[in-house]
């Protein structure tokens, strides 16, 4: 879907707290056309870029993953 469909009006309309969580070494979704772009459309989204992380990392980073979601819902 990511390289096939233009998401960027339905992100324009996001309403409710967003997080955005990317690794900067994914090799099949990049992060510039992808968190990066979402994030900027979506109003007050916040984007946690991990270093090195690739397109798998709720395996990869599944520790760091949980905490920071974690601790974004308890905001």
């Amino acid at each position: 879907m990511f390289s096939a469909t233009d998401f960027r009006e339905d992100l324009a309309k996001f309403d409710v707290r967003t997080l955005v969580i990317h690794g900067d070494d994914d090799q099949i979704v990049p992060i510039d056309a992808s968190a990066r772009a979402s994030a900027a459309l979506i109003k007050g989204a916040r984007l946690i870029v991990y270093p090195g992380a690739p397109h798998g990392l709720a395996d990869t980073h599944k520790d760091r993953l949980n905490r920071d979601l974690l601790e974004f819902l308890q905001q």
